[in-house]
Protein backbone atom coordinates (compact mmCIF):
# COMPACT_ATOMS: atom_id res chain seq x y z
CA UNK A 1 0.00 0.00 0.00
CA UNK A 2 1.33 3.48 -0.91
CA UNK A 3 0.47 6.91 0.25
CA UNK A 4 -1.03 9.46 -1.82
CA UNK A 5 0.27 12.36 0.37
CA UNK A 6 2.87 13.40 2.18
CA UNK A 7 3.31 12.15 6.04
CA UNK A 8 2.96 15.05 8.49
CA UNK A 9 4.24 14.18 12.22
CA UNK A 10 1.73 16.14 13.86
CA UNK A 11 3.13 15.89 17.21
CA UNK A 12 6.41 17.25 15.96
CA UNK A 13 3.95 19.78 14.17
CA UNK A 14 2.78 21.13 17.88
CA UNK A 15 6.27 20.47 19.39
CA UNK A 16 4.40 18.11 22.23
CA UNK A 17 4.88 13.73 22.84
CA UNK A 18 2.72 11.02 21.39
CA UNK A 19 1.95 10.75 24.83
CA UNK A 20 0.65 14.34 25.18
CA UNK A 21 -3.02 14.52 27.12
CA UNK A 22 -5.85 16.51 25.76
CA UNK A 23 -4.77 19.56 27.83
CA UNK A 24 -1.15 19.36 26.54
CA UNK A 25 -2.29 19.25 22.90
CA UNK A 26 -4.58 21.85 23.21
CA UNK A 27 -2.60 24.31 24.97
CA UNK A 28 0.28 23.35 22.34
CA UNK A 29 -2.02 24.48 19.82
CA UNK A 30 -2.71 27.84 21.76
CA UNK A 31 0.59 28.83 21.77
CA UNK A 32 1.46 28.03 18.12
CA UNK A 33 -1.82 29.73 17.01
CA UNK A 34 -1.11 33.46 18.34
CA UNK A 35 1.66 33.12 17.21
CA UNK A 36 1.53 32.60 13.42
CA UNK A 37 -1.88 33.90 12.88
CA UNK A 38 -2.05 35.94 10.49
CA UNK A 39 -3.83 39.00 11.99
CA UNK A 40 -0.28 39.09 14.49
CA UNK A 41 2.24 38.68 11.84
CA UNK A 42 3.22 40.27 8.64
CA UNK A 43 1.40 38.45 6.27
CA UNK A 44 3.34 36.19 4.23
CA UNK A 45 3.24 32.38 1.79
CA UNK A 46 5.68 30.93 4.98
CA UNK A 47 3.24 31.96 8.24
CA UNK A 48 -0.24 31.27 6.58
CA UNK A 49 1.27 27.51 5.69
CA UNK A 50 2.98 27.08 9.33
CA UNK A 51 -0.31 28.19 10.47
CA UNK A 52 -2.63 26.03 8.43
CA UNK A 53 -0.10 22.79 9.45
CA UNK A 54 -0.88 23.97 12.82
CA UNK A 55 -4.68 23.71 12.63
CA UNK A 56 -4.42 20.50 10.53
CA UNK A 57 -2.76 19.02 13.16
CA UNK A 58 -4.62 20.28 16.09
CA UNK A 59 -7.77 18.96 13.78
CA UNK A 60 -6.72 15.59 13.81
CA UNK A 61 -5.15 15.11 17.66
CA UNK A 62 -7.98 17.34 19.48
CA UNK A 63 -10.30 14.36 18.64
CA UNK A 64 -9.69 10.84 20.09
CA UNK A 65 -11.26 8.83 17.41
CA UNK A 66 -9.27 10.57 14.46
CA UNK A 67 -5.90 10.39 16.64
CA UNK A 68 -6.42 6.80 17.33
CA UNK A 69 -6.63 6.02 13.70
CA UNK A 70 -3.93 8.64 13.25
CA UNK A 71 -1.80 6.70 15.44
CA UNK A 72 -2.46 3.28 14.19
CA UNK A 73 -2.23 4.11 10.60
CA UNK A 74 1.33 5.95 11.01
CA UNK A 75 2.15 7.28 7.30
CA UNK A 76 -0.59 5.61 5.34
CA UNK A 77 -2.92 8.36 7.42
CA UNK A 78 -5.02 10.53 4.93
CA UNK A 79 -3.25 7.85 1.80
CA UNK A 80 -7.12 7.07 1.25
CA UNK A 81 -9.05 10.19 1.07
CA UNK A 82 -9.58 11.45 4.49
CA UNK A 83 -9.23 15.09 4.66
CA UNK A 84 -9.08 15.93 8.49
CA UNK A 85 -11.83 18.13 9.70
CA UNK A 86 -13.78 17.74 6.02
CA UNK A 87 -16.80 15.33 7.75
CA UNK A 88 -14.31 13.22 10.64
CA UNK A 89 -14.38 10.35 8.06
CA UNK A 90 -13.41 8.99 4.64
CA UNK A 91 -14.30 10.18 0.94
CA UNK A 92 -16.55 7.85 -1.68
CA UNK A 93 -13.64 7.68 -3.65
CA UNK A 94 -10.51 6.51 -2.81
CA UNK A 95 -8.24 9.56 -4.33
CA UNK A 96 -5.98 11.59 -2.80
CA UNK A 97 -7.01 14.10 -0.28
CA UNK A 98 -8.47 16.88 -1.64
CA UNK A 99 -7.65 19.79 0.62
CA UNK A 100 -7.87 21.00 4.40
CA UNK A 101 -10.81 22.34 5.64
CA UNK A 102 -10.18 24.34 8.83
CA UNK A 103 -12.59 23.30 11.36
CA UNK A 104 -10.49 24.63 14.11
CA UNK A 105 -12.09 28.18 14.82
CA UNK A 106 -14.26 27.65 17.63
CA UNK A 107 -10.62 27.03 19.71
CA UNK A 108 -8.84 29.68 17.63
CA UNK A 109 -11.61 32.04 17.98
CA UNK A 110 -11.57 31.93 22.07
CA UNK A 111 -7.67 33.38 21.77
CA UNK A 112 -9.10 36.79 19.68
CA UNK A 113 -11.59 37.91 21.84
CA UNK A 114 -14.71 35.73 21.04
CA UNK A 115 -17.06 33.84 22.57
CA UNK A 116 -17.15 29.67 22.38
CA UNK A 117 -20.74 29.96 21.49
CA UNK A 118 -19.90 32.48 18.65
CA UNK A 119 -16.74 30.72 17.40
CA UNK A 120 -18.59 27.17 16.63
CA UNK A 121 -21.67 29.01 15.52
CA UNK A 122 -23.78 27.70 18.28
CA UNK A 123 -26.95 29.91 19.41
CA UNK A 124 -25.97 32.50 21.86
CA UNK A 125 -27.43 32.93 25.40
CA UNK A 126 -30.62 35.49 24.45
CA UNK A 127 -31.63 38.12 26.82
CA UNK A 128 -28.43 38.18 28.72
CA UNK A 129 -28.80 39.89 31.81
CA UNK A 130 -25.94 42.78 32.54
CA UNK A 131 -25.60 45.25 35.65
CA UNK A 132 -25.87 48.28 35.47
CA UNK A 133 -23.09 50.97 35.25
CA UNK A 134 -21.69 52.41 38.08
CA UNK A 135 -22.13 56.26 39.12
CA UNK A 136 -19.51 58.21 40.84
CA UNK A 137 -20.36 61.66 42.37
CA UNK A 138 -17.72 64.28 44.03
CA UNK A 139 -18.77 65.63 47.36
CA UNK A 140 -17.15 68.82 48.93
CA UNK A 141 -17.31 68.11 52.91
CA UNK A 142 -15.45 71.20 55.46
CA UNK A 143 -12.94 69.42 57.82
CA UNK A 144 -15.63 69.51 60.73
CA UNK A 145 -18.12 67.97 58.66
CA UNK A 146 -15.57 64.98 57.74
CA UNK A 147 -14.97 64.30 61.07
CA UNK A 148 -18.07 64.46 62.48
CA UNK A 149 -20.64 62.55 59.54
CA UNK A 150 -22.85 64.12 57.91
CA UNK A 151 -26.17 63.16 55.49
CA UNK A 152 -26.29 65.10 52.11
CA UNK A 153 -28.88 64.71 49.19
CA UNK A 154 -27.61 63.92 45.72
CA UNK A 155 -29.66 64.85 42.79
CA UNK A 156 -28.48 61.86 40.26
CA UNK A 157 -28.57 62.19 36.55
CA UNK A 158 -29.30 58.36 35.77
CA UNK A 159 -31.31 55.42 34.41
CA UNK A 160 -33.97 53.63 35.84
CA UNK A 161 -35.75 50.35 34.50
CA UNK A 162 -39.05 51.46 32.36
CA UNK A 163 -41.65 50.57 34.63
CA UNK A 164 -43.98 50.15 31.06
CA UNK A 165 -42.11 47.15 29.94
CA UNK A 166 -40.46 45.64 33.03
CA UNK A 167 -36.87 46.70 31.12
CA UNK A 168 -37.78 43.86 27.83
CA UNK A 169 -38.18 46.96 26.10
CA UNK A 170 -40.58 45.23 24.42
CA UNK A 171 -44.64 47.07 24.23
CA UNK A 172 -46.55 45.06 27.07
CA UNK A 173 -47.77 41.73 25.31
CA UNK A 174 -45.54 41.64 22.23
CA UNK A 175 -42.17 39.36 22.77
CA UNK A 176 -39.14 38.97 20.63
CA UNK A 177 -38.45 37.53 17.29
CA UNK A 178 -35.89 35.33 15.67
CA UNK A 179 -33.31 37.58 13.49
CA UNK A 180 -33.05 37.04 10.38
CA UNK A 181 -30.21 38.17 9.20
CA UNK A 182 -28.05 35.75 11.95
CA UNK A 183 -30.74 33.22 12.31
CA UNK A 184 -31.17 33.67 15.81
CA UNK A 185 -26.77 32.65 16.69
CA UNK A 186 -26.20 36.10 17.07
CA UNK A 187 -23.10 36.17 15.21
CA UNK A 188 -22.44 36.30 11.69
CA UNK A 189 -19.81 35.00 9.17
CA UNK A 190 -16.56 37.73 7.65
CA UNK A 191 -15.11 35.40 5.12
CA UNK A 192 -11.54 37.00 4.58
CA UNK A 193 -10.08 34.93 2.06
CA UNK A 194 -9.60 31.29 3.27
CA UNK A 195 -10.84 32.05 6.61
CA UNK A 196 -13.89 32.50 8.15
CA UNK A 197 -14.32 34.98 11.57
CA UNK A 198 -17.55 35.47 13.11
CA UNK A 199 -18.58 38.72 14.57
CA UNK A 200 -21.56 39.84 16.30
CA UNK A 201 -24.72 40.65 13.91
CA UNK A 202 -24.99 43.77 13.46
CA UNK A 203 -28.90 43.48 12.93
CA UNK A 204 -29.49 42.32 16.55
CA UNK A 205 -26.83 43.71 18.19
CA UNK A 206 -25.63 39.68 18.96
CA UNK A 207 -29.02 39.52 20.92
CA UNK A 208 -29.91 36.98 18.30
CA UNK A 209 -33.68 38.21 18.23
CA UNK A 210 -34.88 41.84 17.96
CA UNK A 211 -38.17 43.61 19.46
CA UNK A 212 -41.23 43.01 17.50
CA UNK A 213 -43.13 46.38 19.01
CA UNK A 214 -41.14 48.22 20.80
CA UNK A 215 -41.78 50.03 24.13
CA UNK A 216 -43.44 53.25 23.37
CA UNK A 217 -42.04 54.91 26.70
CA UNK A 218 -38.60 53.62 26.37
CA UNK A 219 -38.13 53.41 22.89
CA UNK A 220 -36.99 49.72 22.85
CA UNK A 221 -34.26 50.41 25.47
CA UNK A 222 -35.85 49.05 28.40
CA UNK A 223 -34.68 51.98 30.66
CA UNK A 224 -35.45 55.56 30.77
CA UNK A 225 -33.42 58.55 31.91
CA UNK A 226 -34.44 60.36 34.88
CA UNK A 227 -33.33 62.90 38.09
CA UNK A 228 -33.50 61.14 41.13
CA UNK A 229 -32.71 62.24 44.65
CA UNK A 230 -30.65 60.04 46.80
CA UNK A 231 -30.14 60.70 50.69
CA UNK A 232 -26.80 59.65 51.34
CA UNK A 233 -25.07 59.30 55.26
CA UNK A 234 -21.57 60.45 55.13
CA UNK A 235 -20.23 58.28 58.12
CA UNK A 236 -17.46 60.23 60.92
CA UNK A 237 -13.74 60.12 60.04
CA UNK A 238 -13.82 60.30 55.99
CA UNK A 239 -10.48 61.93 54.86
CA UNK A 240 -9.99 63.68 51.65
CA UNK A 241 -10.21 61.04 48.88
CA UNK A 242 -12.51 58.60 50.80
CA UNK A 243 -14.66 56.64 48.29
CA UNK A 244 -17.80 55.21 49.50
CA UNK A 245 -19.64 52.53 48.00
CA UNK A 246 -23.69 52.52 47.83
CA UNK A 247 -24.40 49.19 46.86
CA UNK A 248 -28.05 49.13 44.09
CA UNK A 249 -27.89 52.90 43.45
CA UNK A 250 -26.26 53.48 40.30
CA UNK A 251 -27.80 52.86 36.54
CA UNK A 252 -30.28 50.26 35.83
CA UNK A 253 -29.13 46.48 34.66
CA UNK A 254 -30.15 45.69 31.27
CA UNK A 255 -32.89 42.61 30.40
CA UNK A 256 -33.64 42.74 34.49
CA UNK A 257 -30.14 42.68 35.58
CA UNK A 258 -29.45 44.44 38.87
CA UNK A 259 -28.84 47.61 39.60
CA UNK A 260 -24.92 48.95 39.47
CA UNK A 261 -23.43 50.89 42.78
CA UNK A 262 -22.69 54.40 43.18
CA UNK A 263 -18.98 55.58 44.65
CA UNK A 264 -19.15 59.02 46.92
CA UNK A 265 -15.80 60.40 47.13
CA UNK A 266 -15.22 62.70 49.66
CA UNK A 267 -13.68 66.17 48.87
CA UNK A 268 -12.22 67.73 52.15
CA UNK A 269 -9.87 70.96 51.92
CA UNK A 270 -7.33 71.40 54.21
CA UNK A 271 -7.22 72.87 57.76
CA UNK A 272 -5.67 75.69 58.45
CA UNK A 273 -3.94 74.44 61.18
CA UNK A 274 -4.75 70.44 61.67
CA UNK A 275 -3.37 68.02 59.64
CA UNK A 276 -4.82 64.39 59.09
CA UNK A 277 -2.83 61.78 58.99
CA UNK A 278 -4.93 58.49 58.89
CA UNK A 279 -7.00 58.48 61.98
CA UNK A 280 -4.44 60.67 63.61
CA UNK A 281 -4.08 64.42 63.73
CA UNK A 282 -0.91 66.63 64.11
CA UNK A 283 -0.60 69.83 65.44
CA UNK A 284 2.72 71.91 64.98
CA UNK A 285 2.53 73.76 68.37
CA UNK A 286 4.67 77.19 68.85
CA UNK A 287 6.11 77.80 72.90
CA UNK A 288 8.21 80.13 74.21
CA UNK A 289 11.71 80.09 75.03
CA UNK A 290 10.90 80.66 79.15
CA UNK A 291 7.73 77.82 78.38
CA UNK A 292 10.10 75.60 77.43
CA UNK A 293 12.91 76.49 79.71
CA UNK A 294 10.27 76.81 83.17
CA UNK A 295 7.62 74.60 82.45
CA UNK A 296 4.49 75.75 81.71
CA UNK A 297 0.28 74.32 81.62
CA UNK A 298 -0.63 75.82 77.76
CA UNK A 299 -4.28 75.69 76.04
CA UNK A 300 -3.92 73.61 73.09
CA UNK A 301 -6.72 73.54 70.25
CA UNK A 302 -8.38 69.92 69.60
CA UNK A 303 -10.82 69.34 67.15
CA UNK A 304 -13.50 68.60 70.06
CA UNK A 305 -12.63 72.42 71.91
CA UNK A 306 -8.91 73.63 74.01
CA UNK A 307 -7.55 71.22 76.59
CA UNK A 308 -4.61 72.14 78.95
CA UNK A 309 -1.32 70.88 78.27
CA UNK A 310 1.65 70.99 80.79
CA UNK A 311 5.21 71.47 78.94
CA UNK A 312 7.68 70.19 81.52
CA UNK A 313 11.01 72.40 82.28
CA UNK A 314 13.79 71.96 79.74
CA UNK A 315 11.45 71.01 76.65
CA UNK A 316 13.31 70.45 73.53
CA UNK A 317 12.74 71.77 70.09
CA UNK A 318 10.64 68.81 68.25
CA UNK A 319 9.13 67.09 71.23
CA UNK A 320 6.31 65.78 70.42
CA UNK A 321 2.96 65.48 72.90
CA UNK A 322 0.44 62.68 72.40
CA UNK A 323 -3.32 63.49 73.44
CA UNK A 324 -4.95 60.32 73.33
CA UNK A 325 -8.21 60.44 71.94
CA UNK A 326 -8.29 63.29 70.33
CA UNK A 327 -7.95 62.77 66.59
CA UNK A 328 -10.49 62.04 64.31
CA UNK A 329 -13.02 59.08 64.16
CA UNK A 330 -11.82 55.66 62.50
CA UNK A 331 -13.43 54.71 59.73
CA UNK A 332 -12.83 51.33 59.74
CA UNK A 333 -13.53 49.86 63.22
CA UNK A 334 -14.46 51.47 66.36
CA UNK A 335 -12.91 54.32 68.66
CA UNK A 336 -10.45 57.64 67.71
CA UNK A 337 -6.78 58.40 66.78
CA UNK A 338 -4.36 60.45 68.85
CA UNK A 339 -3.30 64.37 68.80
CA UNK A 340 0.24 64.71 68.10
CA UNK A 341 1.64 68.04 69.12
CA UNK A 342 5.21 68.97 68.31
CA UNK A 343 6.62 71.33 69.89
CA UNK A 344 8.28 74.49 68.00
CA UNK A 345 10.04 76.68 70.20
CA UNK A 346 9.49 80.78 69.24
CA UNK A 347 13.09 82.92 69.63
CA UNK A 348 12.03 86.89 69.53
CA UNK A 349 13.43 88.40 66.58
CA UNK A 350 14.01 91.84 68.35
CA UNK A 351 15.37 92.82 71.80
CA UNK A 352 15.37 95.53 74.13
CA UNK A 353 18.63 96.70 75.79
CA UNK A 354 17.30 95.88 79.33
CA UNK A 355 16.36 91.92 77.71
CA UNK A 356 19.80 91.68 75.90
CA UNK A 357 21.55 92.72 79.32
CA UNK A 358 19.44 90.01 80.78
CA UNK A 359 20.56 87.12 78.52
CA UNK A 360 24.25 88.28 78.45
CA UNK A 361 24.32 87.90 82.01
CA UNK A 362 22.13 84.69 82.06
CA UNK A 363 24.65 83.67 79.25
CA UNK A 364 27.45 84.18 81.73
CA UNK A 365 26.55 82.75 84.87
CA UNK A 366 25.60 79.08 82.58
CA UNK A 367 29.02 79.41 80.55
CA UNK A 368 27.59 76.70 78.19
CA UNK A 369 29.46 74.82 74.95
CA UNK A 370 26.89 73.09 73.02
CA UNK A 371 29.52 72.71 70.40
CA UNK A 372 32.04 71.13 72.88
CA UNK A 373 31.54 67.73 71.07
CA UNK A 374 32.72 69.32 67.99
CA UNK A 375 36.13 70.24 69.46
CA UNK A 376 39.73 68.10 70.02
Amino acid sequence: MSSNRTYKDYYAVLGVSKNATQKEIKDAYRKLARKYHPDANKSDATTEEKFKEIGEAYEVLKDAKKRKEYDEMGRYFGGTGYSPGAGGGRTSAGGPDQGFSFNGFGDLFDLFGGGAGAGRGGARPQQARTKGSDITYNVSLTFDEALKGKTVKLSVDKEETCSSCGGTGATPGSGRTTCAACGGRGVVADNQGIFSISRACPNCGGQGSIIERPCTVCRGNGRIRVQKSETIKIPAGVADGSKLRFKGKGQAGLNGGPYGDLYVVAKVPKHRYFIRSGSDIQLDLPITFTEAALGASIEVPTVDGSVSLKIPAGTQEGRTFRLRGKGAPKLKGSGRGDMLAKVHITVPEELSGAEKELLVRFADARKEDPRKDFKE
